[in-house]
């Protein structure tokens, strides 16, 4: 026999033959439910940007107690609303039980947001 055929012969190689347990029905779901409630409770930081502006560090040493910024979006304009440092979402502000709240005007699509991830 040439190396090739031992190679390709089971037993002389010492190869067994291997039986599989059976799969249990719903064990598939219930694996995939589990690690998606997992998934679930992953904590993530939302926070929302009221608009941007760039200062020179002299203006910036000069800033105290009442001063004022202004920033480069109106009041007319969508908030933008990030989870984990990803634009999400558009919104305005609302007040919730003497605190602000955010509701959302527009959500990005999936295929956009993905676009920001590279």
């Amino acid at each position: 026999m040439t190396q090739e055929a031992k190679k390709e012969d089971g037993a002389q190689l010492g190869a067994k033959e291997v039986t599989l347990a059976d799969i249990q029905p719903g064990l598939e779901e219930n694996g995939s439910q589990q690690n998606l409630e997992f998934l679930l409770d992953i904590p993530l930081e939302i926070s929302v940007e009221l608009g941007k502006t760039k200062i020179s560090i002299g203006d910036l040493l000069k800033l105290s107690q009442g001063s004022v910024v202004e920033l480069n979006k109106s009041t007319e304009q969508p908030l933008d609303i990030f989870v984990n440092k990803k634009l999400m979402a558009h919104g305005e502000v609302v007040v919730v039980n003497d605190k602000f709240g955010i509701r959302l005007t527009n959500v990005i699509s999936p295929g956009e947001r993905v676009k920001t991830l590279t």
